[in-house]
């Protein structure tokens, strides 16, 4: 049986479960319980009157990277839908999304939640972030005659490799997108192999995305609490690396006494582990989430809030980028660099490897292999602030000379939604 085929029939035969998975995983933390019903398509606010542009990223990465075409397409007087699958994402849009736009939770990928989704919103046209394509969704908008687009289209040579042992589904599925604007020429390449019909290169949206905000007076009060003391962050940080965070601040500490070290886990859930870990070595740890700002007599601080990186960013001076010292790909520095932040990473950045290497040319940013590299890189910036001022204001520069990919996107965009108001959607 066709996989597309035997997708479709298992989605549909599991759709009994979908309750009881989704009540599980609000005990997880991994759901809104007040807003489930989004998840079984169901709508938890009125549909604006005309066209709709409808607009989706996984979580929170990739829904951030959409606020520039969000920006602009109501500036064109649309109303625009933004669709996210994570609590995280679901918060920091609500806080971030302007005026003409709203978010709603993705609904899962089974028929009967999908039709009602779509039956309901009548989107004029679908724009999806990197490559989140769900093949009951990708179905039914074809079904519709709903135009799909990817932008800031991205697939891992890893996943395309997956994708290539189901060369009949990737054609389908793929095939079924009507524009995808890649993030460069290699992620194109990959796309054309899988069989999507039309790709061109539209750069990196995340480049225009703006600097996460930060409330003047908890900025004050934060900044306050921190002092004088020598401080640096370590942002996004995952399983395993949180130990070699702590062990570099260890080694730093013996040279800097008064050091403050904080880290902001990707996942806020895991605060109190990390927490458990600094006092198993002897620190002296805060939770932002339990105890407010820092106090003096504390040497490591865990920031498992969401929605407050632009706080960290404006308050440091150093940022190390996680997921990077294990095998994970890494994660986007682009927001620490433009809020002048010299940056710091370890050798896995696959996922990023633009930005890295240009930030790299520009001595933006460095490399560390471990824990040991990582607590000399810290100390020598610290030591050296005209250095680490001077890697901040490149990284700026870097990243705001490398920016337009939305005015770009929305020229290649606006085609599809002329022909929509041509064929009265």
């Amino acid at each position: 049986m066709p996989f597309l085929k035997l997708y479709r029939l298992a989605t549909h035969a599991l759709t009994p479960l979908a309750g009881p998975l989704l009540n599980w995983r609000v005990t997880q933390g991994r759901e809104d319980p007040a807003r489930l019903d989004e998840r079984f398509g169901v709508a938890t606010r009125e549909r604006p009157p005309g066209r709709l542009i409808w607009m989706h990223g996984a979580s929170l990465g990739e829904t951030l990277a959409l606020l520039p075409l969000v920006e602009r397409f109501i500036q064109r007087g649309a109303e625009v839908l933004v669709t996210s699958g994570t609590v995280a994402s679901a918060q920091l849009l609500c806080a971030r999304l302007p005026a003409g736009a709203f978010h709603q939770y993705m609904p899962l990928d089974a028929p009967a939640f999908v039709d009602r989704f779509l039956d309901y919103w009548r989107p004029a046209i679908a724009i999806f972030a990197e490559s989140e394509l769900w093949p009951n969704m990708v179905a039914a908008l074809r079904a519709r005659g709903v135009p799909l687009v990817l932008a800031n289209a991205r697939v891992s040579r890893q996943s395309a490799e997956r994708w290539g042992r189901f060369p009949g589904a990737a054609r389908k599925i793929f095939g079924a997108v009507d524009l995808c604007l890649a993030q460069d020429a290699d992620n194109a390449a990959r796309f054309i192999g899988l069989g999507a019909p039309y790709v061109r290169v539209g750069g990196n949206l995340k480049y225009d995305v703006p600097p996460p905000p930060a409330d003047p007076a908890a900025l004050s009060a934060f900044k306050g609490a921190i002092g004088a003391r020598p401080v640096w962050a370590a942002v996004s940080t995952h399983d395993g690396e949180d130990e070699q965070i702590l062990d570099a601040h260890a080694e730093i500490a013996q040279q800097v006494p008064a050091l403050l070290t904080v880290i902001v886990p990707r996942h806020r859930e895991r605060g109190a582990e990390i927490a458990t870990l600094a006092q198993a070595r002897g620190l002296s740890v805060a939770l932002r989430s339990r105890d407010g700002d820092p106090r003096p007599d504390v040497a490591v601080y865990v920031a498992d809030t969401v929605g407050e990186l632009g706080l960290i960013f404006r308050s440091v001076g150093i940022v190390f980028m996680g997921k990077s010292l294990a095998a994970g790909g890494g994660q986007n520095p682009i927001e620490p660099a433009k809020l002048g932040c010299a940056v710091l990473h370890g050798p896995s950045v696959d996922n990023f490897l633009e930005v890295y290497a240009a930030l790299g040319a520009a001595k933006a940013a460095a490399r560390v292999n471990d824990a040991r590299a990582l607590a000399r890189a810290v100390h020598y910036l610290l030591s050296d602030p005209k250095r680490m001022r001077r890697m901040g204001r490149a990284g700026a520069e870097v990243v705001e000379k490398l920016g337009g990919a939305s005015r770009g996107i929305i020229d290649a965009v606006e085609p599809y939604i002329a022909q929509v108001a041509i064929e009265g959607r």
